[in-house]
């Protein structure tokens, strides 16, 4: 999908790139590739060398010719071949060269020394690594990763209006699944029928290019802190947890949703009631000036309060964006500061219970000066079918 370009994005990076003295950034991250160029790679062997001043390069496979030609931002792109006749080495060992060459003619470099975690590239099923040869390169790089998460934790309306569209995406899905499940069905074809949608009905919109779906699904006692979809049944009055993702052309949507076919089991009732409760306070703290550790602090306060003290071992906030999980990451035990208008948040508190079955709850929200927006038109709670 051609986007135009996203000037206030890109000036806010080379401003901070200003503020550390860097003359250029080196990225290999296929999200951090994305946000500087637009270009989303299907192999990850792709790279860009992204100046303070002047034109960025784009690296990337003579196979994206064309892909590279429609979406990316920058004209000046360098291709690398997938298989050379007289070079045995892998394709990203040809992009280390040409990041080399075109960085040279610059100063003080920056590499995502402290990167964790990366989003997934087209293909996903084989995600390349850094080599130790990439990093020893660029022996007097700088750490670009912190300087990158914080121009990414701001989004400009551009940046929302995709995540608006995997959140749309996201929540059509459900509903198709909601019209269909049924009791019996396996937690494997019930994920098979959200993903199935996610990946034909999403990538045939005309504002998105690819749509790739990745799900958990739980059943009843299926529902636990983290686990893989296995194939426990249905069960009426017993909710089904979906824990999804939507990737529209590289920017993300994290949800946790919820379904139950017939009347909601008791215990299950009262646990939905509570949890909304410390949710529906949680989405209240997350205005400008509120701090982020107070939320994580008040959130497991809340839940405490339910009897559920400890929960859950899972961070219960992170930004959304070029990537699922992304900083800010608010804790209760780290001063990272207040929320601020511009930011994209999941917000997810949960609740398991031993041996199996629990909720969990999480939608995103964009911070604006009046508060928290919820993105996603899907219900929070446990949405009964039919």
């Amino acid at each position: 999908m051609s986007w135009a370009k996203d000037g206030a994005k890109l000036e806010r990076v080379r401003s901070l790139m200003a503020d550390e003295g860097l003359d250029a950034l080196v990225v290999r991250a296929p999200d951090n590739v994305l946000y500087l160029t637009n270009f989303w790679g299907m192999k990850g062997y792709d790279a860009c060398v992204f100046p303070r001043d002047g034109e960025p390069t784009l690296i990337c496979l003579e196979a994206s010719e064309e892909d590279a030609a429609r979406t990316a931002w920058t004209q000046d792109v360098r291709f690398i071949r997938g298989y050379a006749d007289d070079d045995p080495r892998p394709p990203f060992a040809r992009t280390l060269d040409a990041a080399v060459d075109v960085a040279r003619g610059y100063g003080r470099v920056g590499l995502e020394l402290s990167l964790g975690t990366q989003a997934a590239d087209r293909m996903v099923g084989e995600p390349t690594t850094f080599t130790k040869g990439w990093f020893d390169a660029f022996p007097e790089a700088a750490d670009a990763a912190p300087l990158l998460a914080r121009a990414r934790a701001i989004k400009t309306e551009q940046e929302v209006a995709r995540l608006r569209i995997a959140n749309e995406i996201a929540a059509d899905a459900m509903e198709y699944v909601r019209s269909r499940l049924e009791p019996g069905l396996a937690e494997s074809q019930v994920a098979a029928l959200w993903q199935g949608h996610v990946h034909g009905e999403g990538t045939a919109r005309d504002d998105v290019e690819l749509a790739l779906p990745f799900s958990l699904v739980w059943a009843g006692r299926g529902i636990k802190t983290f686990t893989a979809t296995g194939d426990l049944p249905v069960v009426e009055g017993e909710p089904v947890l979906f824990e999804i993702w939507v990737c529209a052309d590289g920017y993300w949507a994290d949800h946790t949703k919820n379904l139950v076919v017939g009347d909601l089991k008791p215990e299950y009732a009262e646990l939905e009631a509570g949890l909304l409760e410390v949710y529906a306070a949680a989405i209240e703290g997350c205005s400008p000036g509120r701090s982020m550790a107070e939320l994580d602090r008040n959130v497991r306060a809340g839940l405490d309060r339910m009897g559920y003290a400890g929960q859950p071992t899972h961070p219960i906030c992170h930004g959304v964006g070029a990537r699922a999980h992304e900083p800010p990451y608010p804790h209760q035990a780290a001063d990272q500061g207040d929320f601020a208008a511009g930011l994209v948040l999941a917000i997810e508190p949960g609740v398991y219970w031993p041996g199996g079955g629990g909720l969990r709850v999480e939608d995103n929200f964009l911070i604006t000066a009046d508060g928290a927006e919820k993105l996603s038109a899907f219900p929070d709670g446990v949405v009964r079918c039919g």
